[in-house]
């Protein structure tokens, strides 16, 4: 990539006939329809599963590289940064779907699937799922190909949805996280942290206190670092300082904005602070970084 180079981005189609955001495809036709442009880092605005079914190799999201295995799925959320590793041959399916398929609204179990499935940006993006387990994934995988096909049939878009969350659902009571300790809805330490990851995610660039957190959830400072240790063993503050190098890496890379611009998009009233904060944790200057 060359200097201040941006990134790729790639959006759904807005102006479908039936007004569904929805795309499933094969590897590795995906591939072979699409040429090079996967094996370069790039960004969606929009939500992405990938279930290689068969295969090696690596797949880089984030800055990270991750082995692959067979029946291993990767969640992908809107501006993550991620490219495929040059090889071809990988088997599986590929389904993408925009923010109205995931809401934040309803149960608590929709935000576990959106804050833990997807955007859990302290754990690893992907879940490994056993063999035994994937005629189920299968079955609702054909569902979905099948509906695409009936774009006037009752409730369409409705059914597709559906058909998502079911397919979320399965794989967090079946699926086997790649590292981190495992969460579970009926625990209260793992809904709080979920909810504190929900929060996070929408609050990054401006609140960047554990107080300001507790504060938006109702909880003592305490009792928040220890529902965090909980389920991550890690602090609040390290996932606060984690979430937002992680986007002034995103934007350091994929887009031309200033140092200083970054800093005050991020919520850094001064940009020296931002510079002698992204030193601390990165090790590197931000231009450093870019270059």
């Amino acid at each position: 990539m060359k200097k201040n180079e941006v990134f790729t981005k790639y959006d759904l189609e807005k102006d479908a006939p039936d007004g569904i955001q929805f795309d499933i495809m094969e590897m590795p036709s995906f591939f072979i329809e699409n040429g090079d442009n996967p094996m370069y880092p790039h960004i969606h605005g929009f939500y992405q599963i990938i279930w290689f079914r068969k295969g090696t190799g690596a797949h880089y999201v984030d800055f990270k590289e991750y082995s692959i295995t067979d029946n291993t799925l990767f969640f992908l959320s809107p501006g993550q940064i991620h490219s495929f590793d040059g090889k071809r041959d990988q088997e599986g399916i590929i389904i993408h779907f925009n923010e109205s398929f995931l809401s934040d609204e309803g149960s608590s179990e929709n935000v576990f699937l959106k804050y833990n499935v997807f955007n859990a940006f302290d754990a690893v993006p992907y879940y490994n799922i056993a063999p035994a387990d994937t005629r189920r994934l299968n079955y609702i995988v054909e569902e979905m190909e099948i509906e695409t096909q009936h774009t006037n049939a009752f409730a369409h878009k409705d059914y597709l949805k559906y058909l998502v969350k079911m397919f979320l659902i399965y794989v967090q009571r079946t699926g086997q996280k790649g590292t981190g300790l495992p969460l579970c809805i009926n625990n209260s330490s793992n809904r709080t942290f979920v909810q504190f990851r929900q929060m996070l995610e929408h609050h990054y660039r401006h609140m960047h206190t554990v107080k300001e957190y507790a504060n938006r959830l109702n909880v003592s400072t305490k009792t928040l670092t220890n529902c965090v240790y909980e389920s991550s063993r890690s602090t609040p503050l390290k996932i606060i300082n984690d979430r937002i190098i992680l986007e002034a890496k995103r934007q350091l890379l994929h887009s031309s904005l200033k140092i200083k611009e970054i800093a005050f998009y991020l919520g850094f009233e001064d940009p020296s602070y931002f510079v002698k904060f992204f030193k601390r944790q990165t090790g590197y200057l931000p231009v450093e970084f870019r270059e």
